[in-house]
């Protein structure tokens, strides 16, 4: 059988361009590679919109969604699920709300995996900016109550660093290791976020659990990326791949720092050279 090498890459500000789209570089290029190799994703995105913005391309291997809470085949098989229950996040909203800030929150609404994505009652000026880009969603829902859902996905806070960092250390005192907190600046706005997971939902427990189920060795996988979330995968992965715009303490873990951006299509260049070395 075929050795076939594993290709995970992060979406945003890594592989997608900063408009959000794909030049038809980076399409042919990608579903060139995945005629010998498998070829998935790991995104904070959602099945749907992933699905939108990579419309072009040939996706053969899991698709790591919503930071790690979900691992999918892209015919929508689910593979593995990690959520918090109601009482941890609720219990994790009441320690926001003592910070005065409220959340958005992605959970689970129904068998099919649908998603519902609730936005709070007080909007800072970062979350206005985020709840314009999903005006059009037919996943939003005003949350009244400011409670979460039966399973929730992953609970984020858009803000300023000074009141998230303050959040973030009491989130990690309160909850300890039952919970994953990841705090990064937002690139788009220039605030920053502040993420709640199942402790296993984030991108570097999906990413072994994507080995496992594909029968692969690390060795045989490349990740690439460009963020705090990505840093799991970058020491699990046989090569570690950062884009030119990655953060700073991202490129100082990397195998590979890559001389372009992601608005030069920094993965495809990488993906031809991998063909030509291959």
């Amino acid at each position: 059988m075929m050795h076939r090498p594993l290709y995970i890459t992060d979406l945003d500000h890594t592989f997608l361009r900063s408009d959000l789209s794909l030049s038809e570089f980076s399409i042919h290029t990608w579903n060139q590679k995945a005629q010998e190799a498998l070829m998935g994703v790991a995104t904070a995105r959602s099945f749907s919109k992933s699905k939108e913005l990579l419309s072009k391309l040939h996706i053969n291997a899991p698709l790591i969604l919503l930071d790690g809470a979900i691992i999918v085949t892209a015919e929508r098989k689910l593979i593995d699920m990690k959520t918090l229950d109601k009482e941890t996040g609720d219990a994790v909203v009441d320690v926001g709300s003592a910070h005065g800030i409220d959340p958005f929150i992605i959970g689970v609404k129904d068998n099919d995996l649908n998603e519902a994505f609730l936005y709070p009652r007080k909007l800072n000026d970062y979350q206005k900016e985020v709840l314009k880009g999903y005006k059009d969603d037919p996943r939003m829902q005003f949350n009244t109550h400011n409670r979460t859902m039966e399973q929730n996905l992953k609970i984020v806070y858009f803000g300023y660093e000074a009141q998230l960092r303050l959040l973030y250390e009491s989130i990690k005192e309160t909850f300890g290791n039952t919970v994953e907190a990841k705090l990064s600046p937002e690139k788009y706005g220039g605030g920053w976020f502040l993420t709640i997971l199942h402790p296993e939902g984030d991108k570097s427990h999906a990413l072994a659990k994507v080995i496992e189920y594909l029968g692969k060795h690390p060795e045989d996988v490349t990740v690439f990326g460009d963020s705090v979330n990505d840093v799991g995968m970058f020491s699990l992965a046989g090569t570690s791949v950062a884009v030119a715009n990655a953060l700073e303490e991202v490129k100082a873990v990397a195998d590979v720092v890559l001389p372009h951006s992601n608005d030069e299509d920094a993965v495809a260049h990488y993906l031809t050279n991998a063909t030509l070395r291959d």
